[in-house]
């Protein structure tokens, strides 16, 4: 994969080089397994827990590689995002470490949990309306008034890249690994998961899971080029973005499957990590072990070798109010 360097917008090296700058920083997240989630599905299952990472999903990697990555006078005016969720609050995060200021806009209607995460970390919160265009001209403007670096939660090489340290870390903590589930939406973990693990092991596969309400990654592998949705709707607000090209060549290329679920089985899947692992996840964190459990996996004859898998749980905001709300009521 050496040789493809040109062709994606990262690779093996530049992953390893992201752990490098990024380890003192993060946090090198445990595998947990289960005996009844084993039996439960008839494999070996290794959860990596990116719900345990520093704002509380994997992308402050993404975020803290890409603003290592600046130069000082790029990085002392800023950085600027778009996002309704963990990419916003990892990318204030990595801001506040490095004591500089995060511009994010954030959408109406984006999840509380979230956006008081952003705030947490000293991030400037700029609303816009939830549309992508009102969320791109806000940016827009926000980069010319303020000279910041746009940082994109996913379509970035320094994001990528810092997003497939995962997997370097995962293979490293479980070396007989036949297959990985990642989430999927607009590529940037998946795509730095592909690339680190199929170098280090090229027999791996790597699958994906995403929701049927928000299925353009799968639609995308069938028509052989990106497809967007004019509309997408799951419970996962995690999974609503579309693949971006950058991403698009590495989903393209190396991952072997997309698995689509419907919600009632990630909250099933998000039930049991809470239940049986005793984890918090969000239902973008929940659907691998979703992808793992469901029909259209169990019944392929192409993964029946598959034996010992590694499900990154990528995520563990969620809002819990109502949760809190419906315990004070039965007092």
């Amino acid at each position: 994969m050496e040789a493809n360097r040109e062709k994606y917008a990262a690779d093996i090296s530049s992953i390893k080089e992201a752990h490098e700058r990024i380890k003192p920083y993060i946090h090198i997240t445990p595998v947990l397994t289960s005996e009844s989630l084993n039996s439960i599905s008839g494999r070996s299952l290794f959860f990596k827990c990116e719900c345990f990472q520093k704002g509380g999903a994997f992308k402050f990697r993404g975020a803290c590689n890409a603003v290592l990555s600046l130069d000082p006078e790029q990085a002392a005016k800023g950085v600027v995002t778009h996002s309704s969720g963990n990419h916003a609050a990892a990318l204030a995060l990595a801001a506040k470490l490095q004591g500089i200021p995060a511009y994010i806009v954030v959408p109406k209607g984006a999840p509380k949990c979230k956006v008081d995460n952003v705030i947490r970390y000293g991030g400037k919160v700029i609303w816009s309306e939830s549309t992508m265009s009102s969320r791109e001209e806000v940016a827009a403007k926000v980069l010319q008034e303020t000279g910041s670096v746009l940082i994109h939660p996913y379509n970035d090489g320094r994001i990528i890249s810092g997003q497939g340290t995962i997997a370097l870390e995962l293979l490293e903590q479980i070396q007989e690994m036949d297959a990985i589930v990642v989430p999927i939406s607009g590529g940037g973990l998946i795509s730095g998961v592909a690339l680190a693990a199929k170098s280090i092991k090229p027999s791996i596969r790597i699958i994906a899971a995403e929701p049927k309400g928000a299925d353009d990654a799968a639609k995308s592998k069938v028509a052989g080029k990106i497809i967007t949705l004019p509309l997408t709707k799951t419970i996962a607000d995690g999974l609503r973005a579309s693949l971006g090209d950058l991403t698009w060549p590495v989903v393209r290329d190396l991952v072997d499957d997309v698995i689509t679920l419907e919600d009632c089985e990630i909250i099933e899947a998000m039930r049991m990590c809470y239940e049986i692992l005793k984890v918090s996840v969000e239902p973008s964190g929940a659907i691998g072990l979703a992808a793992v459990l469901s029909n259209s996996f169990r019944n392929n004859v192409s993964w029946r070798d598959c034996k010992n898998i590694g499900i990154v749980l990528s995520g563990g905001n969620v809002d819990l109010g109502s949760l809190w709300d419906s315990f004070k009521s039965s007092k």
